[in-house]
């Protein structure tokens, strides 16, 4: 998993799922963070997906603005600044 992450140097993941719990209401174990990271590399979407798998929820069942929302929180956080 460092490697997965090694590409994501520049990210603060502490803030960044500081955010997630604040702005989304998700607020991940380490377990379910660990999992969020190794899935950045392939993607937002794949990330995005293990939040919502952390989280007990059914990603094709979940609402579009949830998805939306937690995509968007995990791409501000990211983009390298």
């Amino acid at each position: 998993m460092t490697d997965a992450a090694s590409n994501f140097d520049h990210v603060d993941f502490d803030e960044m799922f500081a955010a997630l719990c604040s702005e989304v209401g998700f607020c991940l174990h380490d377990k379910g963070q660990k999992k969020v990271i190794a899935a950045l590399p392939k993607g937002l979407d794949a990330a995005m997906k293990a939040v919502l798998a952390a989280e007990g929820v059914d990603e094709p069942n979940a609402p579009g603005d949830l998805k939306k929302a937690v995509r968007d929180c995990l791409k501000a956080h990211v983009q390298p600044g």
